[in-house]
């Protein structure tokens, strides 16, 4: 959320789920964690050369991704309310919070 807070509007939640690489993110986070968890789950299926049921190894990748999405999404929310009080507090104070970054303002 490098961009000049807007009191009015939050991010939406498609901004903050899609935003900064989360998804590639998640899916990197659901390969490994996924790879882990079907193997200690189903590694003996595995190993004896038959498959395992591909509902339960597809919920097994799925849960990493949307933990994963959900623990950015709330990370950003967290850190936008956390911005907003700045700035809430700062007009109260009749100081600005925002200082130019290389011609960018930001929090």
């Amino acid at each position: 959320m490098s961009q000049t807070l807007n009191q009015s509007t939050a991010p939406s939640f498609a901004q903050m789920a899609f935003g900064d690489n989360t998804p590639r993110k998640a899916f990197y986070t659901a390969l490994v964690v996924g790879s882990i968890l079907t193997m200690i789950n189903h590694g003996d299926i595995i190993l004896a050369g038959e498959a395992p049921p591909f509902f339960k190894v597809a919920l097994t990748y799925c849960v990493p991704y949307c933990v994963t999405t959900w623990g950015a999404i709330m990370g950003k929310r967290a850190q936008w309310q956390r911005d907003l009080r700045i700035v809430i507090c700062s007009n109260r104070m009749g100081s600005s919070p925002i200082r130019t970054v290389n011609g960018e303002d930001r929090l």
